[in-house]
């Protein structure tokens, strides 16, 4: 019998092919709606941050409790830098200070002289950066040995809000650092170079969203006033410095004498103007070297004895033996160049720089601190 036109003949199906595709369909549905697997949880675990503070990139991690469960991460923060105070009554106001040191060698009248500072110390936040040298290695040591102390088996009054100790991951410029090395002027642009690096890495990794002031303190500067952050504070000014003295023995006096020390805060001269002028781009000023006459003003001679030691003056450079700045300098941009800045580098590139941005770096001739004599 002929089949109709058209018509078309089903072919029944397998009940396997049925059975089979159901179990697929429920597989991958499955698949979609069920949580990560342990072995998902242990990858991104083990890339997550472990501060508070870390980018948004990578999420806190959170912290496993005694009966092996989770406990939620800590709120989101909000900070609201308005709200942070920075004035010439520090302490009155409880306003936190960061103290910040590049470390190669330690002194122990330095930590001394930190101790002895008269500012609360729970407002008091201390940051060092070390290279990974074995004068770094053992400077470390003795740093944290010194920290226990403090921080553990000390009086309350002497324990500091909290410090930081980071390592350098880049190379000194010079092998030595003594005395008469670390001021060889043909050693200064990369030393200096290596340094402005240190308090950079220093800087962007502890300034916090609290800290109203900072206080570059150098390690090998062992004597202050321990009113040292009020003295600086009081003048309000935007960046200042004290004047850095060493002490020795004259041998024509026959007694303890005093001498300059940092000839790096200055004000500028026509002459150094005019040299900056004729250099090429790499190529940097160097005060208080004869092969390099600036005739610049140099603050280590402004004092005088028995003079104001309140007495501020307007600077065009810096030294970084004890710098305090205002917070908000850094937050505006203000950094150490390691490269040639207006022919200027490190902290003298930085009162540069500041000034670029605004800020005035103001110096105190008859206010004196001091240095260690090798």
């Amino acid at each position: 019998m002929a089949r109709p036109m058209g018509s078309v003949r089903l072919k029944k199906a397998n009940p396997c092919t049925l059975v089979l595709g159901v179990v697929l369909c429920l597989f991958i549905l499955f698949f979609l709606i069920s949580p990560s697997s342990p072995a998902t949880s242990a990858r991104s675990k083990a890339v997550t941050a472990q501060h508070h503070l870390s980018p948004p990139t990578s999420p806190y991690r959170k912290s496993n409790t005694k009966s092996g469960l989770q406990t939620a991460p800590p709120p989101v923060v909000r900070y609201n830098l308005n709200n942070v105070t920075i004035t010439p009554n520090p302490i009155e106001n409880q306003e936190h200070v960061l103290i910040l040191t590049p470390m190669a060698r330690f002194y122990q009248e330095y930590w001394d002289n930190l101790s002895r500072l008269s500012y609360p110390h729970e407002l008091i936040t201390l940051g060092f950066i070390l290279p990974k040298t074995k004068e770094g290695n053992a400077a470390t040591a003795a740093l944290q040995q010194q920290i226990q102390k403090t921080q553990k088996r000390g009086p309350d009054k002497d324990r500091f809000k909290s410090i930081i100790i980071l390592r350098q991951d880049f190379e000194p410029a010079i092998a030595s650092q003594d005395e008469t090395e670390r001021h060889k002027m043909s050693n200064q642009k990369n030393r200096r170079a290596v340094m402005a690096k240190a308090r950079n890495s220093l800087l962007f990794t502890t300034l916090g969203p609290a800290t109203s002031w900072v206080l570059w303190l150098d390690s090998d500067i062992i004597e202050t006033p321990p009113t040292l952050i009020q003295d600086l504070a009081k003048h309000n000014k935007d960046i200042i410095v004290p004047n850095c003295f060493q002490r020795y023995y004259n041998d024509e006096k026959k007694k303890i004498d005093q001498r300059p020390y940092d000839f790096n805060s200055w004000q500028d001269s026509d002459v150094a103007l005019q040299m900056a002028s004729k250099m090429g781009p790499d190529e940097i000023l160097l005060e208080g070297y004869a092969e390099m006459p600036t005739y610049r003003t140099l603050m280590a001679y402004m004092a005088t004895d028995g003079g104001d030691r309140n007495l501020a003056v307007p600077l065009d450079g810096v030294g970084g033996t004890a710098l305090f700045v205002k917070a908000d300098v850094h937050r505006d941009g203000a950094m150490f160049p390691p490269f040639p800045f207006y022919h200027l580098i490190e902290t003298e590139g930085f009162a540069k720089m500041a000034k670029r941005l605004g800020w005035q770096p103001y110096g105190l001739p008859n206010y004196r601190i001091y240095h260690y004599n090798e």
